[in-house]
């Protein structure tokens, strides 16, 4: 592929530049329906950062499957706070769930302009698991993070669960834990449309020369690096999110962007001079719902909920809600793995 001169680009979406301007302009605002701020936090107090009887700090054990997560509570209770668990009890006297999330993927967590709403996939799950812990969707205070203050967020107990399309990796169980996968992806490639015609099954191998962008502290970053180790000649390009790299991209300074499917599939309804190659995806990205590595009861917990969304059909409800216009018929919802000690 040839590079395209930078006068090529276009700002196109009006979806786009207004979630990009909102997040550079950091002007994000409480709504009804749940609330979110990018709020700096204090250092967390006791109660927000307290371990339960059954959640001692533990060295982690060995990862040889970073899908498997811990056993599901046997069932939900009529109250979390029957349970005894410090943390969750402390959610419940709060009244609300704290939950990281982004604010620029367009289809998993985005601000809507027109509703002053944050919206997608990620965020109903999130508020699946609000209305069973505190019986209200809505109680429920949704943080914007960048995908590099994910970790962070949770160590300092900023956020009591990032619902923010985290890849499941054993390197960051060893920092925190995973609720059982939600959601499978895998890292595709977003080019012009001029260039998909040109290339349609291009992948990051035939990046020789061009500037693909990722966003920092994701896994799609790493893959990208460990691609160029292999062939060289890529032009990495970084910025904050995907909507950072999706201004990169219309501005001429990226000739493509990598991530998961998802993701960029919201980034190619929101310009129309954008599509995702037809490659088949170069990784399997599985999905988990962070959770601060002491708190394995409330993973449990949140694990008996996801069993529940997907024995009901709730999970592909949200999915058709979502994806089923860009991706097609919702496929079976992962199957999760348990038993980790």
């Amino acid at each position: 592929m040839s590079r395209m001169p930078s006068a090529r680009r276009r700002w196109s979406s009006p979806v786009a530049l207004t979630v990009s301007s909102a997040l550079a302009a950091l002007g994000l605002a409480a709504c009804s329906g749940g609330s979110y701020d990018d709020t700096t936090w204090p250092t967390p107090s006791s109660a927000s950062s307290s371990t339960s009887s059954s959640s001692a700090t533990t060295t982690a054990p060995a990862c040889d499957n970073a899908t498997q997560s811990y056993d599901p509570l046997a069932s939900l209770p009529a109250k979390a706070t029957s349970l005894g668990d410090s943390f969750i009890d402390s959610i419940v006297d709060r009244g609300y769930l704290r939950v990281g999330v982004s604010a620029d993927s367009y289809l998993l967590g985005a601000n809507n302009p027109l509703t002053g709403q944050i919206e997608g996939f990620d965020i109903d799950i999130a508020k699946a698991i609000a209305k069973r812990l505190l019986g209200d969707e809505d109680k429920i205070r949704l943080i914007v993070i960048t995908a590099a203050d994910r970790i962070p967020a949770l160590e300092e107990g900023r956020v009591d669960l990032v619902a923010r399309n985290m890849t499941m990796t054993c390197d960051r169980w060893n920092q925190i834990a995973f609720s059982s996968e939600y959601y499978h992806a895998g890292q595709k490639l977003l080019v012009t449309r001029e260039a998909a015609a040109a290339n349609p099954d291009a992948g990051l191998k035939d990046m020789k020369g061009q500037r693909v962008c990722a966003p920092t502290g994701t896994t799609s970053l790493a893959k990208l690096k460990a691609v160029n180790d292999e062939v060289g000649g890529i032009d990495i390009v970084t910025a904050a999110n995907h909507t950072g790299c999706l201004v990169l991209f219309q501005q001429g300074k990226a000739d493509a962007i990598t991530g998961d499917d998802t993701v960029l599939a919201g980034l190619a309804a929101q310009d129309v001079y954008a599509e995702v190659t037809s490659a088949p995806a170069i990784t399997d990205e599985p999905y988990g719902l962070g959770i601060a590595k002491a708190n394995v009861e409330f993973v449990r917990y949140v694990n008996a909920v996801l069993a529940d969304l997907r024995a009901d059909g709730e999970w592909t409800t949200i999915y058709d809600r979502w994806f089923a216009s860009s991706l097609g018929k919702a496929p079976k919802p992962p199957t999760p793995v348990y038993g980790r000690s």
